[in-house]
């Protein structure tokens, strides 16, 4: 596993250099969003198809980890790429940038390898789970491909209908509240959370018999900090409290941030 996982972040390193490099020609950093995707759905099937011995070569379970992270990755690259070709500048990064002032080229590019980082993580897990050395299909192997898969359709149905909102609102200040979202103030973040749940519950083991399962735990576990306190919710949540901020506080006030839930009643 430490081949893998220094395979794996010499490459994430190097794609999100060049997702460095759009983000600097093109002026949007959503490029590199969408490199950071594709990279880790590309480098978590690469780990989940690398030879380990003692696991057969490409077994049944390496093919559908793996597969699962490919089609994981590109749904969300071509997402956030085609919202990044329609639209402007994020206005996470935007923020960032104005932060960092000059030294906003060389700044930029540093956050993006901290990122490269996360990919190589979150790609050594996957790999983890890909590499369980029992061949028959356990309860938690069901399980974790079922979340994965739910979380698949959550966060795709959360990106259609917030793009369906923003093609149809005839106001800037307007915030989405139907479906998923008016559950969950960020459903989108919460299935992409629930999907590195998914990936550790395939590769635990909770009788003991494969010890480095449990590291898979680091996905979820970072996801969830990065989401609900670091890249996500907060600097997008300061952007929307700056743009509209009456709308955005009475539905800050009534939806949970992260963990759906029935709104509360004013």
């Amino acid at each position: 596993m430490i081949a893998i996982f220094a395979a794996v972040t010499a490459s994430a390193s190097a794609a999100m250099a060049v997702a460095w490099f759009l983000a600097e020609r093109t002026g949007r950093s959503g490029w590199a969003d969408a490199t950071w995707s594709l990279s880790v759905g590309v480098l978590g099937a690469a780990a989940a198809a690398w030879p380990i011995d003692g696991v057969p070569a490409l077994a049944s379970r390496q093919w559908i980890v793996g597969g699962v992270a490919l089609c994981w990755g590109l749904r969300l690259a071509i997402h956030i790429a085609w919202r990044t070709n329609m639209g402007g500048e994020d206005p996470r990064y935007a923020e960032l940038k104005r932060q960092w002032g000059d030294a906003k080229r060389s700044r930029l590019f540093w956050f993006l390898q901290i990122q490269a980082f996360v990919a190589a993580v979150l790609s050594l897990s996957i790999g983890i789970a890909a590499h369980y050395p029992l061949p028959n299909p356990r309860l938690l192997d069901c399980l974790g491909l079922l979340l994965i898969v739910a979380a698949l359709a959550g966060e795709s149905i959360a990106d259609r209908q917030l793009a369906r909102f923003r093609a149809r609102s005839t106001g800037r200040a307007a915030v989405c509240d139907t479906g998923l979202w008016h559950f969950s103030r960020h459903p989108n973040y919460f299935f992409e959370w629930l999907t590195w749940v998914g990936y550790a519950a395939i590769a635990i083991d909770l009788e003991g018999r494969y010890a480095i399962g449990w590291l898979a735990l680091a996905a979820p576990l970072l996801m969830y900090w990065l989401l609900v306190h670091v890249s996500g919710i907060p600097p997008l949540e300061a952007h929307m409290m700056r743009s509209r901020p009456q709308e955005f506080q009475d539905y800050w006030a009534r939806v949970n941030a992260f963990w759906p839930g029935m709104p509360r009643i004013k």
